[in-house]
C-alpha cells in the first residue's frame, strides 16, 4: 500500500493542479492562530491618529525632543572666527596662501573644486549623467514604457498645448531665453576669474532652455538638443574631463616635469585646465536640467 504523501502522489497532485489547493488549506490553517492573536497586537497608527489628544501630545513631544537635541548640538559648535576652530587648519591656509600660485585661478572656489578636488567634481558630474540616464530609461517614450492609450493622451495634450496661444510667455521667452543662455555662458567662461563656474552657469543655461521649451514646446528644442546630441555632449564632456585631470595629476601635479602652464592670473585664458573643465561641467549640468524637465513633463529628449 502506497503512503499518502509519497512522491508519486505529490507528482499526481501537482499535475492535476491539486497541490495549490493543499498549500492554500495549509496557509489558512497557519493563519488561524494569527487571527486569534491579532486582537492582542499593539495599537496601529490609525488608532493613534483617531485619538486627537494623544496624537497632538505625541507630535508636540517629538518636536520638543528634536528641538532640544538640535540646540544642544548647536551649543557645542565652536565659535565662529575662533583661532582654535577646526575650520582654521592647514588645508584652508594652503588654499588661501598658495591657491593662486598652484592653480592660477583668482576664484579660489573654482581652484579648489576643479584642481585640488577635481576627482570629487568628476564624480559629481558622473552622478548627474547617471541620474538623467536612469530617468531616461524609466520615462523615455517608447513601446516598453508607454502604451498606445498613454501615447494618444500625450498627443492630445501636445495638440491642446500648441493650440493655446501663450503670447506673453512666448514674447518673453523670445527675448529672455537668448539673454539667459548668453549670461550662463559668461558665468562658465569667467568661473576661474569671478564668482561662478560650471555648476552655476550650467544651471542658468538649463533654465533658459526650459523657458524656451515651456513657451514654444519640446519640438523646437529638439532641433538642436535631442537624444543623440545629448549623449554626444555628455559623454564627450566626461571623457574630456577625465583626460584633462588624468594628465594633470599624473604629470604636472606630481612634478614629473611636464607642468601645465597656468597663464597670466586674471586673464580669460589662464588657470590651466580649469576653463575647459568649467565648460565640460556646465554643459553636463545644462543638459541634465533640461533632460529632467523634458522627461517629467511627458516630453522626450
Amino acid at each position: 500500500m502506497e503512503r499518502k504523501n509519497s512522491f508519486w502522489n505529490k507528482l499526481q497532485a501537482w499535475v492535476n493542479g491539486e497541490e495549490a489547493l493543499i498549500h492554500a488549506d495549509e496557509f489558512i490553517a497557519k493563519q488561524k492562530p494569527y487571527e486569534q492573536r491579532r486582537h492582542l497586537s499593539p495599537p496601529k497608527v490609525e488608532d493613534i491618529k483617531s485619538n486627537k489628544g494623544l496624537y497632538g501630545f505625541l507630535c508636540v513631544l517629538i518636536s520638543l525632543v528634536f528641538i532640544v537635541v538640535m540646540l544642544l548640538v548647536v551649543s557645542e559648535l565652536p565659535t565662529f572666527g575662533e583661532a582654535n576652530n577646526p575650520a582654521n587648519n592647514e588645508v584652508m591656509e594652503r588654499y588661501l596662501e598658495d591657491g593662486l600660485k598652484e592653480t592660477g585661478a583668482t576664484n579660489f572656489v573654482a581652484g579648489m573644486i576643479l584642481d585640488y578636488r577635481a576627482f570629487d567634481t568628476f564624480g559629481e558630474s558622473n552622478v548627474l549623467f547617471l541620474a538623467v540616464i536612469s530617468v531616461l530609461l524609466l520615462l523615455q517614450r517608447d513601446k516598453k514604457n508607454i502604451d498606445a492609450r498613454e501615447d494618444k493622451e500625450i498627443a492630445e495634450d501636445e495638440a491642446m498645448d500648441r493650440a493655446d496661444h501663450k503670447w506673453i510667455l512666448q514674447i518673453g521667452a523670445k527675448y529672455l531665453s537668448p539673454v539667459i543662455i548668453l549670461y550662463g555662458i559668461y558665468v562658465i567662461l569667467n568661473g576661474h576669474l569671478s564668482p561662478g563656474g560650471g555648476f552655476s552657469g550650467g544651471s542658468i543655461i538649463g533654465g533658459g532652455l526650459i523657458l524656451y521649451a515651456a513657451a514654444y514646446g519640446h519640438e523646437c528644442v529638439h532641433r538642436f538638443l535631442n537624444i543623440r546630441s545629448f549623449t554626444i555632449i555628455s559623454v564627450g564632456c566626461l571623457l574630456t574631463y577625465c583626460a584633462c585631470k588624468s594628465y594633470s595629476f599624473f604629470t604636472g601635479a606630481n612634478h614629473v616635469g611636464y607642468e601645465i602652464p597656468k597663464g597670466i592670473a586674471g586673464h580669460i585664458l589662464s588657470a590651466g585646465f580649469i576653463l575647459p573643465l568649467n565648460i565640460c561641467v556646465g554643459l553636463i549640468v545644462a543638459c541634465t536640467m533640461y533632460g529632467f524637465y523634458a522627461l517629467f513633463t511627458k516630453g522626450d529628449i
